[in-house]
């Protein structure tokens, strides 16, 4: 898969797991560009570990569920470290 076509999976993945994941998520595009990307890279690894899996084509099923699975670890651990505590 090219440049560009990993980093169009990151953004869909990214939009993808903001509308899963309960709760409000800040930042705009540039955000979700970024924890998509994280998360492709991050689910690609895992999938290549433990399923010998791993972001291999763009149209691939299994590339786009370990991208936007990726993208929902990255997104938790995300809100998690900007969580805010109340005083």
């Amino acid at each position: 898969m090219g440049f560009l076509g990993f980093i169009l999976l990151g953004l869909i993945a990214g939009a993808i797991a903001k509308a899963i994941m309960p709760g409000k998520q800040g930042g705009g595009w540039i955000a979700t560009l970024l924890l998509g990307v994280v998360g492709a890279v991050l689910g690609g690894w895992l999938g290549s570990v433990i399923f010998n899996k791993g972001l291999e084509e763009f149209w691939d099923l299994s590339t786009w569920l370990l991208a936007i699975a990726g993208a929902l670890v990255v997104l938790f651990i995300w809100g998690l470290v900007t969580k805010r505590t109340a005083h």
